[in-house]
């Protein structure tokens, strides 16, 4: 007999796919609405049903959930968000939604669209809830350890990053020599790191956080492989990232890229 219904709100990535089966494991019968251009088709294969819709599409996104008994949502995956200038295609209510916002960023739109699908009865959970082994645990994930110098510049990273924050800007800032080299801003975490390497040449360290206002439901600041691939790209030396706040995935495969590229992992 199928167990209660899961809605999996779903952009990008393996974070989808992983949050269903895990979800499945536990009994669930899972919903997906998922994202025209953005999500992995694979999904389908991973849940009891899938709507596909596009970015902008909220009431349909209600409804699905709706229709399928779904009293409790979670939001996996990402969005690329240079498509919020483009390839959007919103609905009345999503018109709505964005009209109340006085400020378009990361979290105040995602705090909006949970407070709007919890008002239909729906209560939008952790996106870990089931899979909390994929969090970062403290310490120092390499064999190589950072140096004096390198600390520094990991807590002056952290500082400056948790700062960026504050202002819901991003979570990424790459850091040389206690110099603010790039800010994850638009273009998203990869293409900052690549343009910290093109600035501050090798070396440069590469700082992860949460935002210090941030809504855990959603958005976690996450890194991979290909995080690291992009690092040894420009040959960084550090990825440093906070511990118990961050997703890891492919944690093994990640930290054995680490290795052979050189570049120091850490969870502080």
């Amino acid at each position: 007999m199928a167990g209660e219904a899961l809605g999996i709100v779903s952009g990008g990535g393996q974070f989808p796919l992983l949050c269903a089966r895990a979800a499945r494991m536990q009994g669930r019968r899972i919903v997906a609405v998922a994202h025209k251009g953005e999500t992995d088709p694979g999904l389908e294969k991973e849940v009891d049903s899938i709507v596909w819709i596009r970015l902008g599409q909220f009431n349909r996104l209600i409804k699905a959930l709706k229709k399928e008994g779904a009293r409790e949502v979670l939001f996996a995956g990402t969005i690329t968000k240079k498509r919020i200038f483009k390839d959007v295609f919103p609905d009345l209510r999503a018109v709505n939604l964005w009209r109340r916002l006085d400020k378009r960023l990361d979290d105040s739109i995602l705090r909006v669209v949970a407070a709007e699908i919890e008002s239909e009865g729906i209560k939008v959970l952790p996106s870990t809830v089931f899979l909390k082994d994929l969090i970062a645990p403290e310490g120092v994930l390499t064999r190589k350890k950072p140096s004096g110098e390198q600390w520094r510049d990991i807590r002056f990273g952290f500082e400056m990053a948790r700062k960026i924050g504050e202002l819901d800007i991003g979570q990424c800032i790459v850091v040389k020599d206690r110099c603010v080299i790039a800010v994850e801003a638009l273009e998203g975490t990869d293409r900052t790191i690549l343009r910290g390497g093109e600035l501050g040449g090798e070396g440069t360290v590469v700082v992860k956080v949460c935002k210090p206002s941030q809504d855990t439901r959603f958005d976690l600041p996450s890194v991979g492989l290909g995080t690291v691939s992009s690092m040894a790209g420009v040959k960084a030396s550090v990825l440093a990232i906070e511990a118990g706040g961050t997703l890891m995935f492919d944690r093994e495969e990640t930290i054995k890229l680490a290795e052979k590229s050189g570049i120091i992992l850490v969870a502080a």
